[in-house]
């Protein structure tokens, strides 16, 4: 069974029960919805549907709201799209024009205060290269570097520009605050810049009196990476969105970009994520290439906790056979993680506290007695996080009261949440961690499992508790 855990959104391919049905059998924890693309109906469809099936298939998956974010786009042209010919000259407008080969409009009030010669734009996910020449009246004259077509409302990466927009705009906080209605679980924040950023999401949701949204930003351009650590700190998990930043930096840098926030947040336990392009080949193909392959087990090896398919699950022709293919791949990646290379480097960076500790040796019990499961009760799912940051060898079986913390760890490595109900006695609840973990991981007599939390239950703030039980 898998510990990385995977993020598939939904789209045009997957959005009928059926589907969602099966992206759940076969790997999915988490249904992201890119309100990029989407409307608050549709968004409101799929959070419905995957709670129908929860209750149907006895399963915990969670949904996720990724926001439009600040950004600049190409308005209105000729036919939807123009193709653009490499060394030809082209004229941009902050006004609206209808756009051809030869002019379009960007919409961005302050383009020609803020874009200056030599600045490169890239559009059509960075296939299409302009380069400022000369600024007008009017407009920004430019250069075509690499030609390509080019479509309406499609987004503009301005290179090396700080847009002076807000950081969430009007559509991004009715879209956030229809989510927290809906009771969605987790916000993914597109183009952050800074941590302030992330705090004003957070004063939202205080404000709005949700508790329970996890925030999870999107790092996709090379003013986040300046404010990265900042960043991490304040958020509750970090996605490396390669697409945007491949565009914004040399594609060279984004592997090592890659391994440094992974890096980062398991020092400081936050959720990692990786996406883009990472089986894109299975958008038209039933096989994914031998080098998507090996870009999702370096993911795996690394230690991030998630990934996230794109194109691959929304409008490609094989999202089941993605999933569960990126499945496959974790799962014999995960035979070759370094476990004990990852608890060393958890143990030495780890806060000398009393779940800290405790969570280390109930790790390296697992890992030394071979056990099949850790299972820990939990009210808030602290432990259960705390646990996974150690990397065990076993799947952790996180038992909860509550919905919500049920849910929010669905993002965790290696975690498996179930509900259950609350209990006072101790008895009790190691005769149900027995229980759940022979239904979940269909053990056998022998096999041995780790019970650990706090006790008494609700009482206590801290792990104080390991138990060793042979079946």
């Amino acid at each position: 069974m898998k510990k990385t855990k995977i993020i598939a959104t939904i789209g045009p391919k997957t959005c009928d029960k059926q589907k969602l049905k099966e992206l759940i059998q076969n790997g999915m924890d988490i249904a992201r919805i890119n309100m990029t693309h989407a409307s608050s109906s549709f968004l409101k469809q799929i959070v419905d549907t995957i709670n129908e099936l929860n209750q149907e298939l006895h399963t915990f998956v969670a949904t996720m709201l990724d926001t439009e974010g600040p950004s600049v786009k190409i308005g209105h042209l000729d036919g939807g799209k123009a193709t653009l010919t490499k060394g030809d000259k082209i004229r941009i407008y902050e006004q609206d024009v209808l756009g051809n080969s030869t002019k379009f409009t960007i919409g961005y009030t302050k383009l020609l205060e803020t874009v200056k010669v030599n600045t490169t734009l890239k559009m059509s996910e960075g296939l299409v290269e302009l380069l400022v020449v000369d600024k007008g009246h009017d407009c920004l004259l430019c250069e075509v570097v690499e030609g390509g077509t080019i479509f309406e409302n499609h987004k503009v990466n301005i290179i090396g520009v700080h847009l002076a927009l807000p950081f969430l705009s009007e559509k991004d906080k009715e879209d956030i605050l229809y989510a927290s209605k809906l009771h969605v679980d987790f916000v993914a924040l597109s183009f952050v810049g800074t941590h302030e950023d992330v705090l004003e999401v957070n004063d939202l949701l205080i404000n709005s009196n949700d508790a329970h949204m996890t925030i999870l930003s999107k790092i996709e351009n090379a003013y986040a990476l300046e404010d990265l650590d900042e960043i991490i700190k304040v958020s509750d998990g970090i996605i490396v969105a390669r697409g945007d930043l491949g565009v914004e930096l040399p594609l060279e840098r984004i592997p090592g970009i890659q391994k440094q926030i992974i890096n980062k947040c398991h020092y400081l336990s936050k959720v990692s994520i990786v996406a883009t392009e990472m089986m894109s080949s299975m958008e038209e193909n039933i096989r994914p290439t031998r080098a998507e392959v090996s870009d999702v087990a370096t993911a795996v090896l690394e230690g991030v906790d998630c990934m996230l398919l794109a194109g691959e699950t929304t409008i490609g022709e094989y999202p089941i056979e993605a999933v569960s293919m990126m499945g496959k791949i974790i799962e014999s990646a995960e035979e070759d993680s370094n476990y004990h290379e990852f608890l060393d480097k958890s143990m030495r960076t780890e806060k000398q506290d009393t779940t800290g500790s405790l969570a280390y040796s109930v790790v390296d019990c697992a890992s030394r007695l071979k056990a099949s499961v850790i299972v820990t009760p939990t009210m808030s799912g602290y432990t259960a996080k705390k646990i996974s940051r150690f990397r065990p060898t076993c799947p952790i079986l996180a038992m909860a009261p509550d919905m919500d913390t049920v849910k929010s760890l669905n993002v965790y490595y290696g975690v498996y949440p179930v509900f259950i109900e609350n209990t006072k006695s101790f008895d009790k609840m190691m005769e149900l961690a027995r229980q759940k973990s022979i239904e979940k991981f269909t053990l056998e007599q022998g096999n041995r499992i780790i019970i650990t939390g706090g006790y008494p239950f609700r009482e206590v703030k801290h792990t104080n508790f390991m138990k060793i039980e042979d079946l």
